[in-house]
This record gives structure tokens, sequence and C-alpha cells, in this order.
């Protein structure tokens, strides 16, 4: 799943004639505390709430009272993991796209990096997950992988998150299957560590919170 996949439908851009005022009242609409400001097709940079909050007069435009930009953006054909990456790193409500030739393409927000991973991870397709503690070591997807297929299930989506300085890997795992008891008998007798399971649809969504902020903080590392 690449940037220009994801773009936002919702969120306009500024101009740099329009006023610190109508970006805020924006910013307020859209629930973000950054926007883009673009000269026709022109990225020039991202402006924040905070920058326009400090001016002395909100009813001038951007342009004249010069508000420092950000120049923060990713590539319309990058990766998710590379958005997400960018995101956390600058601590951003908001990333510009932009094409090759620096041309604003639209801006994804963390609601549509939210949706997204929905999908990137199959969470919305039925199904249990299975949240594993293991070493680097003894880590293998394929090994895991046959073990699952052999009780007639199949992995749909995996991710793998670590604490800092440990040597422990926390790997989770979505299943195309609700019964998961046979699957978890069987990695308990290959010696895995079953730290959690979920089988009801409606902890589905507080789990992709909480993977995605694992993830966000592990690619921020």
């Amino acid at each position: 799943m690449r940037a220009k996949d994801i773009l936002s439908k919702l969120v306009m851009p500024l101009k740099p004639s329009d006023p610190g005022s109508l970006a805020l009242s924006w910013m307020e609409d859209y629930g973000l505390t950054h926007l883009p400001v673009v000269d026709k097709d022109t990225f020039l940079g991202l402006v924040k709430n905070a920058d326009i909050y400090s001016l002395d007069d909100m009813d001038k435009s951007l342009n004249s009272e010069k508000i420092p930009l950000l120049r923060s953006y990713v590539y319309h054909d990058v990766h998710l993991y590379e958005v997400i990456r960018t995101v956390a790193a600058e601590n951003l409500t908001l990333i510009p796209v932009l094409d090759y030739h620096d041309h604003y393409v639209g801006s994804i927000t963390t609601h549509e990096i939210v949706g997204a991973m929905a999908k990137f991870t199959s969470i919305t397709q039925p199904g249990g997950i299975i949240v594993l503690e293991i070493s680097a070591q003894q880590y293998s997807i394929s090994e895991i992988a046959r073990i699952i297929e052999s009780n007639d299930a199949k992995i749909l989506s995996s991710s793998v998150t670590s604490a800092e300085n440990s040597t422990q890997l926390e790997v989770t795992l979505k299943l195309n299957v609700m019964d998961l008891s046979s699957v978890i008998q069987t990695l308990n007798r290959y010696d895995y560590i079953v730290k959690a399971s979920f089988t009801e649809e409606s902890q589905y969504d507080s789990l992709l919170s909480e993977r995605y902020e694992s993830l966000m903080k592990f690619l921020d590392t």
C-alpha cells in the first residue's frame, strides 16, 4: 500500500494569501494541528497552529507574516510504513504527499493511516488474533506458519515489535479462524509462549490502536 492510495478526500491546502484565522478555523474543523500551504501546485511547507497563535494579527496573510513552514513530506509512491515512520518521527497530524516534480498531490492524516493499517493487517476480516512472546533467536515465521497450517488455519497478517534493549519479540498473528484452541495447544506443545489471544470482534479496534501505537514508536527509534 502506497501513499498515493490513502490520500485524504477532505483536507484542502491553504494558500499563502490565506489569513492565519482561516488556517486555525480549518484546523479545528479537520481536528489537526498542521496544514499544508500550497501556491498553485507547489508545496511551500506545513504550518503549525502554535506558530499562528503567536501572531500579533491573525487576519493577516500567512505570506505577509512570514510564518516558519516545515518542509515535511513523503513522495507519492512510498510504502505505508514510510508514511508512518515520517509522521511518528516528526510528530505530525498530517503529512503532505508530493510527486517527483515536487508538486503537491494531497495529504494523509492519522485517520487515513489507521484505516490503511486496518486493511493492511486484515483486521476487518473475520478471524482470531494470537500474540506470542518469543526470543529473537527462536523467531521463524515459516516455522510458526507451518504449525498454524497443521491446524487447518492460515496467517492473514503478522507484525513484530520489540522493547528497547530486549531480546524478546512480541509477534501478533491474525488468523482466518475464530476458534483458536487447537492452534494454541499446538503452539504450547512446541514451547511457544502465547501471551494473549482475542476471538471477539469487539476487541479488534482496541488491539489495532495498540499495534498502531507500538508500530509508530518502533519506527521512531
